[in-house]
């Protein structure tokens, strides 16, 4: 494989952002004259036919021939006090390479190009593919969308020359799944259970997902939180091969190749992070990717939008993380992250890249720091995109609080919220909430003046001294009068909440203390009262507390939601009857909005995502529960069916897009769904979406 050369010229910075439509010669899969049979092979729909669950598009396989046999550790030589590495400048470097290479290079000529000399990239032309009808042998077993392992049919193995490739037993995809469930359930840890699933991935896109749909409560937590936090810590270690588009700062001129060069062919969705805040876990740099492969396969498995219509994104413009700067395995920019300015002009260049290139497709931001997520999200409402941070985890906390007021005893009325964590998921949430007030009649005023904040200084006030964030301002009280109260326990004493939530990503901040602080302070209003206590941060080791703690502290009374995970707690009684309670935790996971969402905003054709799209989401979710959730206290539905959830939020996200005049579907099509109501509609739905079976 030859190697394009790059321009060492600097580009100038690019010009403020101002929004543009898209080309109409914009839509950038055309075939080159050389190949017959290209992107063009590929269907056009978004999802699975109607009439068939799945469909196997022309996903790309290479037509060029493998790269050169010659090993990594031969292409490096060390000369002169320095690495050679012209021959192949992005190739993977072996530990001994390293090792040896380290004791006479600088680590800056480990990554590759030297990293003050990008310029624009100049590709000699198109990547040429074949589609999957043309695919004969090891080219359909390779491509892990064609591949469908022992179950292929007789007929199949003639026709693609796969006889003698694979054993001779036919088996279905049902008992493929059991041996891979074996297999996973073998795995010691945590890691170890992802990683074999991540081979599944690479090797069987619906095995994968087949096995995700069917085994969610078991599979979700290695796929996503809270494994992917420690997958995301040890990426650069555990990276095997690409599954992301990785665009550099330093190609910034370059982007729209960048996009281009992506496989599959007008993607549905992205999700993009600059690794800047990743979980509760920090700037993680280019590692921070593993986020957003992690969330689009649950886009996949819990809303169904096609595997090939998704793309994940990371923006590498360097980490503030020491760890990452000396690590020799690193794979970003080993650089200190540019100013605010240079890195908001640097989006500005991207988001205008993908609305040319890729005009259709849905933007989900994930995981920027606080400042730079509430200032994106501002700055691009007017586009095709939405803040799962923000918006999402507020929609999921929203319809969890709906359903925790009810069982709480305590009139709306009489509520009273202390959030801990002042960040953007905090702010975000406590936003959505005062919005539910809203639309029950309370004055803006009046309902915010139902919240509290609390960071790292204490309670959020106008008059504490220092500089306040633009986005706490909403929230900062003016009735303290002069007091500043520096301690979670001080505000609790304070306000007499009926509700703590918690977004702080600090384990075991929700002390004893505190929550029986809370409990007393919700039962002196009136006997039967409970409290509602959302420890929220993720993965496990930053939640504020544990489910079996709060069960402990308030004698079971606990509402309790949080943002990872946990398992339900038996607590057995004191008296001579021996008789034990067991008690469901929920957990309020964005997974039970932002595929909804996101497929909905997706099907309705919408121009954008508007405030009301992400309501409905919430609203949607808290009116799924079945008889059977309800008898069991619970206020979020069982994850085993998210994707039932999926559908009615996207049924609802549609139903909204339309009234706000965001939606690009025919009235006459809406007209239709009128008519037969909402079983239609989610009917409609149900037929779009993947499925895989064969």
């Amino acid at each position: 494989m030859a190697f394009q050369d790059y321009s060492t010229s600097n580009s100038e910075i690019g010009t403020p952002y101002t929004p543009r439509s898209a080309s109409p010669k914009s839509p950038m899969r055309s075939a080159s004259p050389k190949s017959p049979a290209l992107r063009s092979a590929s269907p056009t729909i978004i999802f699975a036919s109607p009439k068939s669950p799945t469909v196997r598009s022309a996903s790309p396989t290479y037509v060029a021939s493998r790269s050169s046999s010659v090993s990594t550790s031969k292409r490096i030589s060390l000369s002169k006090n320095r690495i050679d590495i012209a021959r192949n400048p992005i190739s993977s470097i072996d530990i001994a390479a390293i090792e040896a290479a380290m004791k006479q290079s600088s680590l800056d000529h480990l990554k590759g190009y030297q990293q003050d000399r990008y310029g624009t990239v100049k590709q000699a032309g198109e990547t040429e593919y074949i589609d999957e009808d043309s695919a004969r042998g090891y080219q359909v077993l390779r491509e892990p969308a064609w591949n469908k392992g022992t179950s292929f049919t007789p007929e199949e193995r003639i026709n693609k020359n796969l006889t003698g490739l694979i054993p001779h037993v036919l088996e279905s995809l049902e008992t493929q799944c059991i041996r891979a469930m074996k297999m996973i359930n073998s795995r010691g840890t945590p890691i170890d259970k992802y990683l074999y699933l991540s081979s599944i991935k690479s090797q069987n896109t619906d095995l994968f997902y087949r096995l995700l749909i069917d085994n969610v409560a078991a599979l979700m937590p290695l796929v996503y939180t809270p494994t992917i936090g420690d997958v995301c810590l040890q990426y650069s270690t555990l990276y095997t091969r690409p599954e992301a588009l990785y665009i550099s700062i330093k190609q910034r001129k370059s982007i729209r190749t960048i996009l281009k060069n992506w496989p599959y062919p007008s993607p549905s969705i992205c999700v993009v992070t600059d690794g800047s805040r990743i979980l509760g876990l920090g700037d993680l740099g280019v590692n921070g990717v593993g986020i957003s492969i992690g969330k689009l396969a649950l886009y996949t498995g819990a809303a169904g939008i096609h595997p090939e219509k998704t793309l994940p994104i990371v923006l590498d413009c360097g980490t503030a993380n020491e760890d990452n700067l000396r690590d020799p395995l690193y794979l970003g920019l080993r650089t200190k992250r540019p100013s605010p300015d240079v890195e908001q002009e640097f989006m500005d260049e991207f988001m205008e890249a993908v609305r040319e290139v890729y005009p259709e497709m849905l933007v989900q931001f994930e995981d920027f720091e606080s400042g730079k997520a509430f200032k994106y999200l501002e700055r691009y409402r007017g586009e095709k995109m939405f803040n799962d941070d923000i918006q999402g985890t507020g929609a999921v906390v929203l319809a969890g609080y709906i359903g925790a007021v009810n069982l709480s005893g305590v009139p709306i009325e009489d509520q009273r919220l202390v959030f801990m964590g002042a960040g953007s998921a905090g702010v975000g949430v406590a936003k959505q909430v005062m919005e539910y007030y809203t639309r029950r009649g309370l004055s803006e005023q009046d309902a915010r003046d139902k919240f509290w904040l609390v960071d790292t200084k204490g309670l959020v006030t106008q008059d504490r001294g220092d500089t306040l964030a633009e986005h706490k301002k909403l929230f900062a009280r003016t009735d303290n009068h002069g007091h500043q109260f520096r301690t979670l326990e001080e505000v609790i004493e304070y306000v007499k909440p009926t509700a703590l939530i918690g977004l702080t990503a600090t384990f075991g901040v929700f002390t004893e203390s505190v929550v029986r602080a809370l409990h007393v302070s919700v039962e002196a209003g009136g006997l039967g009262r409970r409290p509602i206590l959302f420890p929220l941060s993720n993965p496990l080791t930053k939640a504020e507390c544990t489910f079996e703690q709060a069960i402990a502290w308030t004698d079971g009374a606990v509402i309790f939601a949080s943002g990872s995970p946990f398992a339900p707690v038996t607590v057995r009684h004191s008296d001579a009857s021996d008789r034990a309670t067991t008690y469901h935790p929920n957990q309020g996971n964005n997974v039970y909005i932002f595929p909804g969402l996101g497929l909905g905003a997706i099907l309705a054709r919408a121009s954008r995502v508007t405030d009301a799209m992400v309501y409905q989401s919430a609203d949607a979710l808290s009116r799924c529960l079945d008889r059977e959730e309800l008898r069991l206290g619970l206020i979020y539905p069982k994850i085993e069916r998210v994707r039932d959830a999926s559908v009615v939020v996207a049924r609802e996200v549609m139903k909204a897009a339309r009234r706000d005049g965001v939606s690009g579907l025919s009235e006459k099509l809406w007209e239709e769904w009128e008519e037969w109501g909402d079983v239609a509609l989610e009917s409609w739905i149900r037929k779009q979406v993947y499925d895989p079976r064969w």
